[in-house]
């Protein structure tokens, strides 16, 4: 065999894209926003209308974008949406976001929730635990700074560098392992859910369902304080911070349409399959969440870790090792999708001459090597600095930016290519595309009122790459001259 394919191999099923759509979406934030989203808006009835509204802005994404992948079946996806719709520096700004920390950032982050949990079952993997730690002086505050290494950090990087190297090796492996950890996980999730359903407690239910849409913020010392008027909408957009997170990269698929049989089909399919499932476990698990665990216990789980509170009032001291399984095996196939589908962004972006050339290569398995190794250092480095927690804060505000910009491109390019072949076109249109702007674009600009520091450096990094583009794009002029 050559050292180098020419081409993808379309060996992806609408099972196997579905369970990229889903096993992609599902890492950690289930298992634990709950809890931010319960101190914010301060009732039952509202978490839930919360976790709805994701689903709903969701799945609405996931039906528009079905017309952009049958438009262009083409590794990329987004990038390539955003370039077609737009112009080459719309594509590239969002590339390079997805490069520094949107993709990277969130391979980061799973990582390393993978060793918190694992530090369950055995202890000395914990944060907690320094194999390295050194000063950085003193903050303005005057509190001791340091610089620390865990070993939960040093366990994330092997096993992103093992997932790696899997997805190195053709796409038939990192298939099996989403198939396999991914229906594992809807079936535990669901299976956590019937619990609920067991061991449904009446008292709890009836108290978080009094008063239960009547918004209040919830401290830690017992203080409420109302929230009314224009408020709302603020405390509903810091809300959906954490479950539109949680509900991200359903997008994915579309990062690999060269590999997916009947891409014009299978991954609208896809698209709407694997949101409407996640959309579902999403909503039945609060469900578990409020019938389990009074309202104060939801808002306050120690540090955050509402499905391990809610396990325990179910199974006792066993409860925390069957939600710490969970979640490892939760952010293990997390991870492996996340891995699997965004090397193929930057290897569009190197076809374009817009990344590094070696990024646009395939390997003797028909994958992009070097892009996966590029993107294996980048999320490593974001592990060892310990900010990808502060970076993934900002990654909501973002993200739904180019959501918004990318589903705004089904109107243009439906101007722009009136007669270009749309075997599938966007459900709802143009009603429910124009609802979705009409939300992503109100949550941006509630979260720049009420929380700018969700926005702003997120905005920066993502806005860096227009100098970036042009420095690149005179590079790639220069050597066509030369």
């Amino acid at each position: 065999m050559s050292e180098h394919a020419t081409s993808f191999k379309p060996s992806l099923r609408l099972f196997d894209a579905t369970m990229i759509v889903a096993g992609s979406m599902i890492g950690s934030g289930i298992f634990i926003v709950t809890a931010d989203i319960t101190r914010n808006v301060g009732s039952a009835g509202w978490l839930i209308i919360v976790w709805l509204l994701t689903g709903f802005m969701t799945l609405t994404a996931a039906l528009s974008y079905g017309e952009l992948s049958a438009m262009f079946p083409r590794a990329g996806g987004q990038y390539v949406y955003l370039k077609e719709a737009y112009n080459p520096l719309t594509g590239f700004v969002y590339g390079w976001s997805f490069f520094a920390v949107i993709q990277t950032g969130t391979i980061a982050a799973v990582g390393v929730a993978f060793s918190k949990f694992a530090a369950y079952l055995y202890h000395p993997l914990s944060e907690t635990n320094y194999l390295l730690k050194i000063s950085t002086g003193l903050s303005e505050a005057g509190v001791p700074g340091y610089f620390t290494i865990s070993v939960a950090q040093i366990v994330s990087i092997i096993l992103i560098a093992f997932l790696t190297w899997t997805n190195t090796k053709g796409v038939k492996g990192g298939k099996w392992i989403q198939n396999i950890f991914t229906s594992t996980k809807i079936i535990s999730l669901f299976g956590l859910i019937i619990a609920g359903i067991i061991f449904f407690k009446p008292e709890v239910w009836n108290a978080n369902w009094t008063d239960a849409f009547s918004m209040k913020k919830l401290s830690g010392t017992g203080s409420v304080e109302g929230v009314i008027g224009a408020s709302i909408l603020g405390a509903i957009a810091a809300s959906m911070v954490g479950s539109i997170f949680s509900s991200d990269a359903w997008n994915n698929v579309t990062f690999i349409a060269g590999e997916i049989q009947n891409p014009k089909r299978n991954i609208g399919l896809s698209l709407f399959l694997g949101t409407f499932i996640v959309t579902l476990i999403y909503v039945c698990a609060n469900l578990m969440y409020v019938a389990v665990l009074p309202l104060h216990d939801l808002a306050f789980a120690p540090q955050d870790r509402v499905a391990v509170a809610a396990a325990n009032s179910m199974f006792g001291n066993a409860g925390t090792y069957v939600i710490a399984i969970m979640i490892m095996i939760s952010t293990f196939g997390c991870n492996n999708g996340l891995i699997l589908a965004g090397a193929r962004v930057y290897y569009s972006m190197g076809k374009d001459g817009l990344f590094f050339k070696k990024a646009a290569t395939l390997n003797k398995h028909a994958v992009p090597g070097w892009a996966l190794w590029a993107q294996f250092v980048v999320a490593s480095l974001l592990c060892l600095s310990g900010k990808y927690g502060d970076l993934l804060d900002m990654i909501s505000f973002v993200v739904v930016i180019f959501y918004v910009l990318t589903i705004f491109g089904i109107f243009i390019l439906r101007k722009k290519r009136p007669g270009a072949e749309r075997p599938y076109k966007a459900f709802g249109y143009p009603v429910l595309p124009a609802l979705y702007i009409l939300m992503g674009t109100a949550f941006c600009i509630l979260l720049i009122i009420y929380k700018p520091n969700f926005t702003w450096p997120g905005l920066i990094i993502a806005l860096l790459g227009i100098p970036i583009y042009y420095v690149v794009s005179s590079r790639k002029n220069n050597s066509n001259i030369e």
